[in-house]
């Protein structure tokens, strides 16, 4: 714990010396000012460095480009393998486990040992691992990496130790599972072929044993050969030669037959008693032409061959289909007895698994499910229902439903607002759902003690927002807002809508939410605002739109020649950009030269429509075009329910709107607010020239922009969209180059300066430097882009050098230095009760603003407290007061109070406004303060204000705007996303910087806690979507469909152990089936076998060295133990049993001395007996 003294100037003003700017401001962590007047505030600061811990805490979503498949009959539980190396375990709903491989190399199959706990996965670097999954977190047991061989295919038959790899040069090898050595018995493929034959066979595409005896073992070669080698007698039983390339093989229950897919799209049956050629031929959707031939198919990529004690066996199949009829979608097939079901779905499919009752491989199969494995989706096909209904899916997989274009996260919630939502969504719910459980329930999982409740809000490119529970690491959708219902469909090649060629007009950009009051707000792409209220009762109601033109003045086009890499930028004239109340335009606004000029992007609907419970429009707001420019990108929002205030920024300025009067109250670019404050010195600009035409200006640059990159933009949604090899190096591209938009170069990133130049202003003459406006090919519209690629906070630079520097530039010259730009953007906007001059001895109603220069202003507003006059009387904003200074942009504002707790912004109680009128209970505006004030008397009045930018964080003390603190956080790099949280019962400042740390200051003093390179590399992605919450929480999309959630909270470290599912539970074996006499003496003597006297060392001797490398896994000697006890405490017992032991042993040990020193005491006494006795006769006893 430190205690810190601060010497604090109350209500009095302090000298022009001691502002913004003055060398007063220490650049060290906890470095005090000077301030006049000797009263004293005492600060307990309980954080310390022990209380923060960076680790994983669990993945949602589905699985990025997934690549395998397995399933555990026993244990019922699920593994998925993604080409990133990383494994996904599933079980009941939240059972849910991620693993990572160390090399990242793509997982070709997975194989779990059945009710054993464990997992093999190989993996394209052809390495073997062996998970341990009786602990929660898994972990690597062995590896076992070939030198000289590719692995294409593994099998290991249930109850057995020995796994079957088969590899590209045809050889299968045999690896002990529980010591991961390559036993010596090697099959090779020139001894599996006839020696007659000339060609080479291909790689292994199949491994299994026969299910009539574990002796004989079927290899299936690519080029069609398959092969049973009798492992015992060492030689093959019987060949077959295909002239179709094989893809995959699946046996009779009996083992008499099995059937094999092939590449023309054809199934073939086989019948042991004759191999010469197939019992049956069938192309099941090729159907026979005209003259008599063949269509051609597909090739059937994999096949089960499943039988049913009570029904017709079942082949399903994937893949087949003829290839004329194009476009058609991937499908899966069902042939049961004479139907066939062909079930089409909406994404490739990677593989696919039936689910069977029996894990024994020769009893009969009876089938129940079919798991389905897709690009971007997992399906789950009930097999006991004649149509076959898909069971409905427990985990969160359809995050990526739309690409996700930005994240909230929303920790220790009102705890009645998840039950709330969750029971409007579910009137929404799909039907048509398979009856049953779902069949994927092995694990167990407990709601542990420290939960409470969460919510993360996602906004998706589509303009949906979907609103998830994610309390006690689970994540369960609760509510779908379609926010493009509030607009009216844009008709194609009408209009705005095909100049604009605008993919996703509605994509959402930030969302800000006020769980109390329940009032939502959205910004849009397209420059637009919704805000909704919460209602548990459908309504008829009409949406009010607001029109606001927060454009600043445009100077003219300067020619190309001397602006060639500039993207042009406007500067504000002497007036401020003039609002405007228009209900809906219609696209017809245009100035005679057909400049279109305010006019809105989007059409809001104008009739009265029905709105279901839920959330409900009540607000649009929508900035203009102007003289031919699209409005800016909105980059700020922050909304007040108490004060019934909205206000929102752009690269223009800031607007202000009352929500409760519909009114816009203020509209004023970021230089007219300074007034007489301006910090920096500006310089006049040039005189104005004859305008020239900029509709042909602006045009010419959308069609270079849509015609020419086309294909470019497409990029942007390939990361959430399209499954390419080169997926890695596309990221890597992305990263490599954040200084620009990827598209064009142009930037126009929130935080930065989106309109602005890049280069350093160079003198043009007399006349000064020319302003421009955006240039040719520069687009003024920038098409929704998903969090995939989504610009950050980065600087304009137009250089092919700047275009190759690396994520972590620094970029001090160009945020802070006024030579460069004279533009600035609103970055953040926060309402608070402050003082907004240093003269005021009260409280009162403050917009904070921070600006891309690292300014930060304070608006105060005056706004009346009696319900019935705040419905009639205006809010009035005073002039901007206080004017403070920060390196870099300013990213994040909050208020604390002077013992040093967070001040919580007011609001209003949520009260339905659509519920029945009840007389004896008028339903009245209910507001919740935190006043600096209330809660200090004893300390004094004044408040805390703790500012971030991206280089560096202040506290400042109000109303005196004196700098008590300030920490210089990266020199090297620039933060990203910070905010003021909760943590063990105290407040910190967390940053996430674009360097990939994660860093933690305490508050007020600045001092750091905790600095962690947590992220190698940051990508456009995560640096779109890091959010922080209360209680050491923290979030990121990980990939265009997962998010990833993390703790940076030492107490949830050690608890998280508690809150993770078991993957492994203790489940008996089922037994196999009794066979019967006959059926044992005739169906092969198959329980005699004995691989260990085949594959042992001392049968088949040792395997070459050089062949194969044996490698530990971290999970240590520990989890060998675990593994090999086949108990999950039994480690934990024996570490019990060692304890008492010892404790025994210690005991025993004083004991002895005891008995020690006992012996010497009687040794000595009597040996003195004896001297006194010695001299003595017998008589004289």
């Amino acid at each position: 714990m430190k205690k810190f003294r601060k010497v604090l100037d109350g209500l009095t003003t302090s000298s022009p010396g001691g502002t913004i700017g003055s060398p007063s401001c220490g650049s060290a962590a906890g470095t005090p000012t000077a301030a006049p007047t000797p009263k004293e505030i005492d600060v307990q600061e309980t954080l310390v460095s022990e209380n923060f811990q960076l680790c994983k805490t669990v993945r949602h979503g589905f699985p990025y480009q997934p690549t395998a498949l397995a399933f555990d009959p026993v244990q019922k539980i699920l593994a998925i393998g993604s080409r990133s190396g990383g494994v996904r375990i599933l079980g009941r709903p939240g059972v849910d486990c991620y693993c990572q491989h160390e090399s990242g190399a793509a997982v070709l199959q997975l194989q779990f040992l059945i009710n054993e706990g464990a997992l093999v996965t190989a993996c394209a670097d052809d390495t073997l691992h062996l998970w341990n999954l009786r602990q929660r977190r898994p972990a690597v047991l062995h590896s076992l990496k070939f030198n000289r061989e590719r692995i294409t295919f593994c099998h290991l038959p249930f109850q057995s130790k020995w796994l079957y790899v088969g590899t590209e040069r045809g050889n299968t090898h045999i690896v002990n599972i529980e010591s991961f050595i390559l036993s010596g018995y090697v099959i090779m493929w020139n001894k599996a072929i006839e020696l007659s034959t000339k060609t080479h066979p291909g790689p292994v595409v199949h491994l299994s044993d026969s299910p009539k005896d574990e002796g004989k073992l079927l290899i299936g070669f690519e080029s069609g050969t398959i092969v049973q080698w009798d492992l015992r007698a060492k030689k093959a039983d019987f060949r077959i030669y295909y002239d179709e390339a094989i893809h995959s093989v699946s046996w009779h229950h009996e083992g008499k037959q099995f059937m094999c897919s092939h590449s023309d799209g054809s199934l073939t049956l086989w019948n042991l008693r004759n191999t010469t050629r197939p019992f049956q031929v069938t192309f099941p959707h090729g159907k026979i032409q005209k003259d008599g031939r063949k269509e051609s198919c597909k090739p059937i990529l994999k096949v089960e061959y499943k039988t049913s004690r009570s029904s017709e066996p079942f082949v399903i199949f994937s893949g087949g289909l003829s290839y004329d009829k194009a476009g058609r979608r991937p499908t899966l097939t069902i042939m049961h007895g004479k139907a066939i079901t062909v079930l089409e779905m909406d994404y490739p499919i990677v593989e696919f698994m039936v689910l069977c009752e029996t894990p024994y491989n020769n009893e009969v199969q009876e089938p129940y499910a079919v798991v389905v494995l897709l690009e971007k989706d997992l399906i789950v096909v009930d097999l006991t229902q004649s149509n076959f209904p898909v069971f409905e899916n427990p985990y969160p997989m359809d995050i990526h439903e739309s690409p996700v274009t930005c994240t909230a996260y929303f920790a220790d919630c009102p705890p009645d607002i998840i039950p709330i939502l969750y029971s409007i969504g579910a009137k929404h719910k799909k039907t048509g759902y398979s009856q049953k459980e779902w069949p994927i329930s092995g694990g167990t999982w407990t709601l542990g003690s420290h939960t409470y409740p969460e919510i993360i809000i996602t906004g998706h490119a589509d303009g949906s927002i979907k609103f998830w529970d994610a309390s006690a690491i689970t994540l369960q959708m609760l509510y779908k807002l379609k926010t493009s219902k509030v607009f009216e469909k844009p008709k194609p090649g009408e209009g705005r809508a095909a100049e604009l060629v605008e993919e996703d007009p509605f994509a959402v950009q930030m969302v800000s939410w006020c769980p109390q009051s329940r009032i939502f707000c959205v910004v849009g792409i397209s420059a637009h605002i919704i805000l909704y209220r919460f209602s548990k009762y459908d309504a008829n109601t009409q949406i009010v739109s607001l029109e606001v033109r927060l454009q600043c003045e445009s100077e003219d086009v300067i020619s190309p020649s001397e602006n060639e890499n500039n993207p042009c930028f406007s500067e504000q004239g002497s007036h401020s950009p003039q609002p405007h109340h228009q209900h809906p335009a219609s696209p017809g606004n245009r100035t005679p030269e057909g400049i279109k000029d305010s006019i809105p992007c989007l059409k809001v609907k104008d009739r009265v429509v029905r709105v279901p419970p839920g959330y409900q429009s009540e607000l649009v707001i929508q900035l203009l075009w102007v003289d031919g420019e699209p409005p800016q990108q909105i980059t700020s929002l922050d909304i007040n329910s108490a004060y019934g205030l909205l206000a929102f920024g752009n690269c223009n300025g800031v607007a202000v709107v009352d929500y409760l009067q519909k009114t816009i109250l203020l509209c004023m670019s970021t230089l007219d607010l300074y007034g007489a404050a301006d910090p920096y010195q500006r310089l006049t600009r040039s005189p104005r020239r004859n305008r020239q035409s900029t509709s042909e200006f602006c045009m010419r640059g959308l069609s270079n922009f849509y015609s020419d990159s086309k294909k470019r933009i497409r990029t942007s949604y390939q990361s959430l969209t399209e499954l390419t090899d080169n997926q890695q190096s596309i990221d890597m591209e992305r990263s490599k180059s954040p200084t620009s938009d990827h598209v064009n170069g142009h930037c126009t990133s929130p935080t930065s300066q989106p309109c602005s130049a890049g280069k350093p202003r160079v003198p043009m003459g007399p006349e000064g430097p020319r302003l421009t406006r955006r240039g040719p090919g520069r687009p003024p519209f920038r098409k929704a882009q998903s969090a995939a690629c989504m610009e950050i906070s980065l600087p304009v630079s137009h250089t092919e050098e700047s275009r190759e520097n690396s994520f972590s530039r620094s970029r001090s010259s160009s945020v802070s230095s006024i030579d460069r730009d004279t533009k600035e953007a609103v970055t953040t906007l926060q309402f608070g009760e402050s003082y907004g001059r240093k003269s005021d001895a009260l409280p009162t109603p403050c917009l904070w603003v921070g600006t891309s220069l690292g300014v930060v202003l304070l608006i105060p507003m005056s706004i009346p407290t009696d319900q019935e006059e705040r419905m009639e009387e205006p809010v009035t904003i005073g002039p901007s007061g206080a004017v403070l200074m920060l390196k870099g942009s300013v990213l994040r504002f909050a208020f604390l109070d002077l013992v040093g707790a967070l001040i919580q912004s007011p609001y209003e109680v949520w009260r339905d406004l659509n519920a029945p009128e009840d007389p004896d209970r008028p339903r009245r505006r209910k507001l919740v303060h935190f006043s600096p004030s209330s809660s200090q008397d004893a300390c004094g009045d004044g408040h805390l204000a703790v500012v971030c930018s991206e280089r560096q964080a202040k506290v400042f003390l109000m109303p005196s705007q004196s700098c008590l603190f300030v920490h210089n956080i990266t020199e090297s790099s620039f933060v990203l996303r910070a905010d003021v949280v909760s943590v063990c019962n105290s407040v910190c400042l967390a940053c996430f910087c674009a360097n990939g740390h994660v860093m933690t200051l305490s508050l007020p003093s600045l001092r750091p806690l905790m600095d962690v390179n947590y992220l190698p590399l940051t990508d456009m992605r995560i640096a779109r979507t890091f959010c922080f919450t209360n209680g050491g929480q923290a979030l990121y999309l990980s990939s265009p469909t997962e998010i990833q959630r993390i703790t940076y909270s030492q107490e949830m470290c050690d608890n998280l152990q508690e809150m993770l599912g078991e993957l492994f539970t203790p489940i008996e074996t089922p037994e196999a089936q009794n066979r019967g006499f006959l059926k044992g003496f005739f169906g092969g003597n198959a329980h005699t076998f004995d691989r260990e006297e085949l594959f042992g060392e001392a049968a088949a001797g040792k395997a070459s060295r050089s062949l194969a490398q044996h490698i530990p896994g971290q999970g240590g000697v520990e989890g060998m133990k675990v593994a090999a006890s086949g108990a999950v405490g039994e480690l934990a017992r024996a570490r019990i049993a060692l304890d008492e032991r010892g404790q025994r042993l210690g005991e025993l040990e004083e004991r002895t001395a005891l008995m020690m020193t006992s012996a010497e005491t009687f040794s000595k006494h009597a040996h003195e007996l004896m001297l006194k006795c010695k001299d003595k006769k017998w008589y004289q006893f």
